[in-house]
């Protein structure tokens, strides 16, 4: 017979962490598309997975594949490059599974991510902030050549598990939250696992559905995150022939659009869920004039609570 313990942890006894990434909410932006007849924007509400952000979704999927295939043994630390999100996610199932965690992470990532990734215990390799995110990269791979026994490098910017998580989760939530009726699907590209695997399963659900990428506009920004893919180490999982268009975000853009969705729509979002919503409003705009009818679907990767000691909030 099952112990009491057993079958409270079974049947009623709440989840785990893990079992509380995904299924996010869709919310409309109703107000930012008031004068567009027709045109709906949405964004999946990635705050409300546990970790705070999108990332939880890959690096959950990572840390799954790495312990089933045996690469993630007791002892070993698992090693990564980071700009913040997915460092999280790993020090949050660091603590939670008992396995270390060893971030390379640019020096200028936001005071909030530091507090927090202190609070989870993860160990930090500061790098040149001039480098940005691929500095922090070429850092983790040489720790990981240097001490191959010491890590488990997940490389989040080439691992597989990363798209396939959105392909299997992310991509099927929106699905199902639209009834299937979603024409457009908008998402920035950093280590591009979001897009790449959102998108290759909403074409199978539907090909007509039109998947725009973005990205910052020049390689010195402020859209933390994400990648000016002209100029930079580009992601082995990114394929740019996925997308059916891309669009270019200016910093300056983003920040006036978290304010804005702040004020107009009481959502508090982090800077490159702003700048996936100007993106968005371009589409919109242009469907509307078009005299399109659309719904728009866009990732609103993590709320505002990492931004909030950013400058422009008071300019």
């Amino acid at each position: 017979m099952a112990t009491l313990t057993e079958t409270l942890t079974t049947r009623t006894l709440g989840t785990t962490i893990a079992e509380r990434v995904g299924n996010t909410p869709l919310i409309r932006l109703d107000r930012l598309t008031a004068h567009l007849p027709g045109v709906l924007i949405a964004g999946k509400a990635e705050w409300a997975n546990p970790g705070g952000s999108v990332k939880d979704r890959a690096a959950s999927a990572i840390v799954d594949a790495a312990e089933r295939k045996g690469l993630l043994t007791p002892g070993k630390h698992l090693l990564d490059a980071t700009s913040g999100n997915t460092g999280i996610a790993y020090a949050m199932l660091g603590a939670a599974r008992g396995f270390g965690v060893t971030l390379c992470m640019p020096s200028n990532v936001s005071l909030e991510r530091k507090k927090i990734l202190q609070a989870y215990g993860a160990e930090i390799v500061w790098t040149d902030p001039n480098d940005g995110s691929d500095g922090a990269i070429r850092k983790a791979r040489a720790l990981a050549a240097a001490e191959p026994e010491k890590y488990y490098y997940a490389d989040q910017y080439g691992n597989d598990a990363n798209w396939q998580a959105h392909y299997h989760s992310t991509a099927n939530e929106i699905w199902q939250q639209t009834d299937g009726r979603l024409t457009h699907f908008v998402a920035g590209l950093g280590t591009s696992g979001t897009f790449m695997g959102t998108t290759r399963r909403l074409k199978e659900l539907n090909p007509e559905i039109q998947c725009i990428s973005m990205q910052p506009d020049s390689p010195f920004n402020g859209l933390e995150g994400l990648k000016h893919m002209a100029t930079a180490i580009v992601p082995p999982i990114y394929d740019p022939a996925l997308a059916d268009r891309n669009l270019e975000v200016e910093t300056e853009a983003a920040y006036a659009m978290a304010k804005r969705l702040a004020r107009t729509q009481g959502l508090l979002v982090g800077i490159s869920a702003a700048a996936a919503v100007v993106a968005s409003l371009k589409i919109a705009e242009e469907e509307a004039a078009r005299g399109k009818e659309a719904i728009i679907v866009t990732i609103l990767c993590d709320s505002a609570d990492k931004y909030l000691s950013e400058r422009f909030w008071e300019e």
